[in-house]
C-alpha cells in the first residue's frame, strides 16, 4: 500500500482492514494494519488518539454484532433438532395406533368365521356406503341457497352432541387448540389470506429472533449508526441458506419434520419477504450513515465517487436483484406471468449471488453455501436422479377446459443393483398418495422445455409388486387450463393424442396418509381439483391399509356437473365398494356451497374417537373447514387436521 494512499485514508483504511481481519487496532501498533512499506511512514501521519480510540469502539461494536449473529444458525438448528423430536415422537405414536387399528381388525375378521361373513360385511359395506351419493350432504344436512354465506352461519348450530364434562386443564387445552387451529379471514382490501394462528405465531417468533438479534447491544447513538446498518446487513447473508433451504425439493428439513417442501413453502416466502425488508434497511441505512452520521474526517471522497465505488456498485447490484425476485414472486405476478416467474427467479438469484458474494467477505462463505445448495437440489437430484422421460396420453375432458394427461409403464426392479441407485428414485419407481411431480415438455417450444410445473398425481399409488406379477403404474394428471403453459398444452391436445413429457419427482409428503391410519375416522374434503390430493389417499386407506374399525369418508365439493369426468365414474364406485362412504353434493353453481361445518358437525358428532381431516381445496374451502374443526376441538372432540393447499 502507497504512503501517499495512506497518507490521507489512514482512518478508512484502518476501519476496513480491522473489519476484513476481525481485529481490533492497538492504539500502540496501528500500523501492524499494513504492509511493511508503509509501515515506516507512520510517523509522519496525523494520528489522532481521539479519533483512533472512536474508530476503536465502532470497530468492537461491529465485532460484537458478528459475534452475535453468528449465534443465529445455532438458535435454528435447537429449534429444527426441536421440532424433529415432536415429530419423531408423533409419528411413533401414529404408526402404533394404525397398527393396533390394523391388527386388532384382522383378528376381528378372523373371529367371524372367515369368506361368508367377510361377504355379508362387504354388502353392508357398501350399502351404507353409496347411501351419501349426490343430493344432500348428509342424513341431516342440507345445502344452502347460492346467497348464504355459510361462513356467516353457526358453525355447529343445533348438530353440536352434548360431551362429558372434562377437567378444566383439558378444557384450557382445548381452547388453546382450537385458537391455533383458528384461520382468520383474509386482510381487507388487499384480500390477501392469512394462515392459521399456529402458523402466525411460528412466523412471529422468528421474526420476533431476527429483530432480538439485530438491536442487542447495539448503540442507539447516530454516531455509531454504521453498526446498525451493518447488522441488518449481516443478517440478511446469515438468513440466505435457511431461504434456498426451503426452497429446495430435496432437504433434510423436510424429513426431520415431515412437512413436504410445498407446506415450507409459506415459511420460504416470509423469509424471503423479511429479507428484502433487510435489504431496504441496509441500503438505506449506508446512504443515511454516508449523508449525515459519518464524520467528515472520515469521508474521503464526495458522494458520487462514493456511488460509484466497487464496493458499492457490488451491493447496488445485489439489493436491485433482490428486490426484484420480491416483486416478481408476488401472487398476482406469478399467477399471471408464471413464465416470467419461473425464469427470473432463476438468472436474478444467480445474479444476486454473484453481486452479494464480490460486496463483502463477509458474505461469502454464507453465498457458497446457498450456492452448494442449488446445484445439488437443481442440477444433481431434479435434473438427473429425479428426472425421467415418457410418451403420455392428452384426453380433453367434458369441461373443455382441463387436460387429462396419462401415462402407464412398468416399475423396474425395486430392489437396486449398487449402493447409488439407492438415491437415484424418480417417478419411473412409482410414487405415494399425493405426491406431486413437475412436468415439462418440450414438444411445446424451447421455452416450455426450460420449464417445469407442478402438478398433483391425481392417481391411485401403484401396488407393491408381486413375485410373480411386476407392478404397474397408472399416472394421471389433472391440468386445469389457465393460460401459458396450460393454454399451449390444450391447443397442442387438440391437433395430438400423445405427446413426449419429463417428469421431474415424485415430491411430498407421508404425513397426512400416517395420520389418518392412525384415527378411527379419516375425513378427506376436496373442493374441484383437490380431488387429485385426497382420491390417492382415500384409495390407499381403503384397498392398502383397510380395517373394519376405520371409517373413511370422501367429500368432494364440484361447481359444475362437467367436473365429474375428472375422477371417473368406476374409481367411485370402487371407492365404495371398498367401503369409503363419498359424498358428491350437488354442484355449487345450481345449489349454492355445501353445509361444510354441518358436514363436519354430524362427523364429530357421531365418531367415538378420533377424527383425521384432510382438506384440499380453494383457500375459502379450506378456511371454512379448519375453522369448523376449531369450534369442535373447542367443544371437546378429538380432531386431527391437515390442509393441503394447491395452488403456488
Amino acid at each position: 500500500m502507497s504512503v501517499e494512499k495512506i497518507g490521507g485514508n489512514w482512518a478508512l483504511e484502518l476501519f476496513r482492514e480491522s473489519l476484513r481481519t476481525s481485529r481490533l487496532p492497538d492504539p500502540g501498533d496501528v500500523s501492524a494494519f499494513f504492509d511493511d512499506d508503509a509501515d515506516k511512514h507512520f510517523e509522519k501521519l496525523p494520528l489522532n488518539p481521539e479519533r483512533l480510540q472512536y474508530l476503536r469502539e465502532l470497530i468492537q461494536y461491529i465485532l460484537d454484532g458478528r459475534e452475535v449473529v453468528y449465534t443465529y444458525n445455532m438458535i435454528l438448528l435447537v429449534v429444527l433438532v426441536l421440532f424433529s423430536l415432536l415429530h419423531l415422537r408423533e409419528r411413533l405414536r401414529e404408526r402404533a395406533k394404525a397398527r393396533a387399528i390394523e391388527q386388532d381388525s384382522a383378528e376381528s375378521s378372523e373371529s367371524r368365521g372367515g369368506a361368508a361373513n367377510d361377504s355379508e360385511t362387504a354388502t353392508e359395506v357398501e350399502s351404507s356406503a353409496s347411501s351419501t351419493v349426490e343430493g344432500s350432504v348428509s342424513s341431516q344436512s342440507t345445502i344452502k341457497a347460492v346467497d348464504t354465506d355459510v361462513e356467516l352461519l353457526p358453525l355447529l348450530g343445533s348438530r353440536r352432541r352434548a360431551r362429558a364434562l372434562k377437567s378444566c386443564s383439558t378444557r384450557l387445552a382445548n381452547r388453546l387448540s382450537a385458537v391455533l387451529m383458528y384461520q382468520p379471514r383474509p386482510i381487507p382490501f388487499i384480500n390477501r389470506a392469512l394462515p392459521s394462528n399456529g402458523t402466525s405465531l411460528v412466523v412471529l417468533a422468528f421474526l420476533g429472533l431476527n429483530v432480538f438479534l439485530q438491536f442487542y447491544q447495539v448503540p442507539f447513538e447516530t454516531r455509531f449508526f454504521f453498526a446498525f446498518a451493518d447488522r441488518i446487513g449481516l443478517l440478511f447473508a446469515v438468513n440466505l441458506p435457511l431461504l434456498y433451504l426451503l426452497a429446495a425439493k430435496n432437504q433434510p428439513v423436510k424429513l426431520l419434520t415431515g412437512c413436504s417442501y410445498e407446506a415450507l413453502n409459506i415459511y420460504h416466502r416470509r423469509v424471503g419477504e423479511l429479507m428484502c425488508f433487510q435489504a431496504v434497511v441496509h441500503f438505506v441505512g449506508m446512504l443515511f450513515w454516508r449523508l449525515h452520521f459519518s464524520p467528515a474526517w472520515l469521508q474521503t471522497a464526495d458522494f458520487y465517487s462514493y456511488m460509484t465505488h466497487p464496493l458499492i456498485l457490488e451491493g447496488i447490484g445485489a439489493f436491485v436483484a433482490y428486490e426484484t425476485l420480491y416483486f416478481t414472486s408476488l401472487g398476482s405476478f406469478r399467477q399471471r406471468w408464471y413464465e416470467i416467474f419461473l425464469a427470473s427467479h432463476i438468472v436474478l438469484q444467480v445474479a444476486a449471488l454473484v453481486f452479494l458474494y464480490l460486496h463483502f467477505f463477509t458474505a461469502r462463505p454464507f453465498v457458497l453455501i446457498c450456492l452448494t445448495i442449488f446445484l445439488a437440489d437443481r442440477a444433481i437430484w431434479r435434473l438427473w436422479m429425479k428426472s425421467a422421460s415418457f410418451t403420455a396420453d392428452l384426453t380433453i375432458l367434458e369441461d373443455g377446459n382441463t387436460l387429462l394427461v396419462s401415462a402407464d409403464w412398468d416399475i423396474p426392479d425395486t430392489h437396486p443393483r449398487k449402493c447409488w441407485d439407492l438415491l437415484r428414485q424418480s417417478i419411473r419407481y412409482g410414487w405415494r398418495p399425493a405426491d406431486h411431480v413437475f412436468v415439462s415438455v418440450p414438444a411445446l417450444g424451447r421455452t416450455h422445455s426450460l420449464q417445469a410445473h407442478p402438478f398433483t398425481i391425481a392417481s391411485a399409488a401403484p401396488e407393491e409388486a408381486s413375485k410373480d406379477v411386476p407392478s404397474h403404474a397408472w399416472l394421471s394428471l389433472l391440468v386445469r387450463v389457465q393460460g401459458g403453459f396450460t393454454a399451449d398444452l390444450l391447443a397442442y391436445a387438440r391437433a395430438h393424442a400423445r405427446v413426449p413429457v419429463r417428469l421431474d419427482g415424485p415430491y411430498g409428503s407421508q404425513d397426512p396418509v400416517s395420520m389418518l391410519r392412525s384415527c378411527g375416522n379419516a375425513v378427506l374434503v376436496a373442493g374441484g381439483s383437490g380431488i387429485a390430493v385426497v382420491f390417492p389417499m382415500a384409495w390407499a386407506l381403503a384397498a392398502n391399509h383397510r380395517s373394519h374399525r376405520r371409517r373413511v369418508h370422501l367429500m368432494w365439493v364440484l361447481q359444475s356437473r362437467a367436473q365429474r369426468s375428472w375422477i371417473p365414474e368406476d374409481r367411485l364406485a370402487d371407492l365404495r365398494r371398498l367401503g369409503v362412504h363419498v359424498t358428491v353434493p350437488r354442484p355449487t353453481i345450481e345449489a349454492g356451497r355445501p353445509d361444510i361445518p354441518g358436514y363436519i358437525a354430524d362427523l364429530t358428532a357421531a365418531a367415538g374417537g378420533t377424527v383425521g381431516f384432510v382438506v384440499s381445496g380453494p383457500d375459502s374451502l379450506n378456511r371454512t373447514a379448519r375453522n369448523a374443526c376449531a369450534e369442535a376441538v373447542r367443544t371437546g372432540a378429538d380432531i386431527r387436521l391437515l390442509v393441503e393447499k394447491f395452488g403456488w
